[in-house]
């Protein structure tokens, strides 16, 4: 394995670079050869959950592509780590690989290049390789050792702080000074595609002295999307935000399924507990730092000047569309009820986690953190429906008919998410998620 050259990793991101695959080459394609994200899948014809890279409307084994020869690590992982069925070996490499093998599959799906007809024109290798991604069934791509929630939307902390606190006060004192956080349920987190069950537990009602037990009366979702840790650190060592970002892997589109009427009762004084571990949405493809890379922005003017340990110099936001679509049971047609952007996220990824570490805690491989909702300035680019709809005060109009205040049964609710490039886009597919009756 060669250690993969700006001018490598830079040719990946051509924008009129183009693939044989001719699905990777639509406009409105989320996977072209310029994203190549990487998830875990399995076939009806083979159940071994096995490593994949998403191009146009297939699947690329990497198993397969490396027992072929065709991709390289070094002599020291000749293991074939993409026949596993979590991305944690792979990840584990370190950056070098990741790049490298991102510039390796670049080459083989790219026209015009030397490598190209090394797997284009092999039929049966071909055949062997690629997977229809109708035909895949997707996997949680990465084994969680640990889930942290942020909490990292000024717009969306100001909202719920006038919502039930004080509108002049809306943010704490602390909320400006640090990203806050919390301790997720790593056990409960699942892929898109995964029905989520009503959550029960107790409930305090305004008329009633003392709680009752019963089904979540509001649930909802959190628009936000998680960064899956390429390189953890040792206990006791932090993370220094500039160096931070190296040890992010990449980026997957999350819904934190929020109960907020059990959260009302039981977040004092220590934060959210059940309304919170019953299910956290993750999307099946992890989109890579580098392929986002194009789509780098500032992130927003941060006052007061952060902490030393929370500063670091360029651009550490990224373009990101986000859509939140709402389909009741048996309707033709979804709703979209929310559009916003990452870019508006106050704190940073690499703030979050230089700020995760600062007190000693160590992080490993395939942890998981997630932003917080990201909610926009206007009233449509809301992240939640506690927002969108002013805790259910003002109900949400359905393309198909009826109104939604919070969630019911039945309601599908999907997250997307893309960068826009110049004739392409570097999508991350779909986050998706149907909600079923509370058990009995």
């Amino acid at each position: 394995m060669n250690h993969p050259t700006t001018r490598d990793l830079q040719a990946t991101l051509d924008p009129q670079r183009k693939s044989w695959i001719d699905s990777a080459n639509d406009a409105a394609c989320d996977f072209p050869i310029q994203n190549l994200p990487f998830g875990v899948f399995s076939t009806a014809q083979d159940a071994q959950a096995r490593v994949g890279v998403a191009i146009g409307d297939q699947v690329l084994d990497l198993a397969v592509l490396h027992d072929a020869g065709l991709l390289s690590l070094s002599s020291a992982q000749s293991a074939n780590v993409f026949a596993r069925a979590a991305l944690n070996d792979f990840i584990a490499l370190g950056r070098d690989a990741w790049r490298s093998v991102r510039v390796q599959l670049s080459s083989l799906l790219a026209t015009g290049t030397a490598e190209t007809a090394t797997l284009r024109d092999d039929a049966a290798l071909r055949a062997r390789a690629l997977v229809k991604l109708a035909d895949a069934k997707l996997h949680l791509p990465v084994d969680i050792p640990g889930y942290t929630d942020f909490y990292s939307s000024k717009e969306h902390a100001t909202n719920v702080g006038s919502m039930f606190r004080d509108p002049k006060n809306a943010l704490l004192p602390n909320w400006s000074e640090m990203p806050i956080g919390y301790n997720g349920r790593a056990s409960s987190v699942v892929v898109s595609g995964t029905p989520v069950r009503r959550p029960n537990g107790q409930l305090k009602l305004p008329d009633q002295e003392r709680p009752v037990f019963g089904a979540c009366r509001k649930l909802d979702i959190e628009l936000e999307t998680g960064f899956i840790v390429g390189r953890g650190n040792a206990l006791g060592e932090p993370i220094a935000c500039e160096d931070a970002e190296a040890h992010i892997f990449g980026m997957v589109l999350l819904n934190d399924w929020s109960a907020r009427d059990i959260q009302q009762w039981e977040y004092v004084p220590l934060g959210p507990f059940n309304a919170k571990t019953f299910a956290t949405t993750i999307s099946p493809w992890v989109v890579t730092l580098d392929a986002l890379e194009p789509f780098r922005v500032a992130q927003p003017v941060q006052e007061p000047q952060p902490l030393d340990y929370l500063r670091h110099a360029g651009k550490h936001g990224f373009d990101i569309a986000l859509e939140v679509l709402l389909r009741p049971e048996g309707a033709s047609e979804a709703t979209t009820i929310a559009r916003t952007n990452f870019r508006h996220m106050y704190w940073t990824m690499a703030q979050q986690l230089a700020h995760h570490t600062v007190a000693g805690c160590n992080t490993r491989v395939g942890d998981l953190m997630g932003s917080g909702t990201i909610s926009g300035p206007t009233p449509d680019s809301f992240g939640s429906l506690l927002e969108l709809t002013w805790n259910a005060k003002n109900p949400l109009e359905l393309k198909t008919g009826g109104t939604r205040g919070f969630i019911e049964d039945g309601d599908e609710l999907t997250l997307a998410g893309w960068c826009q490039g110049d004739g392409y886009r570097v999508g991350f597919g779909e986050c998706v998620g149907k909600i079923l009756p509370a058990a009995r």
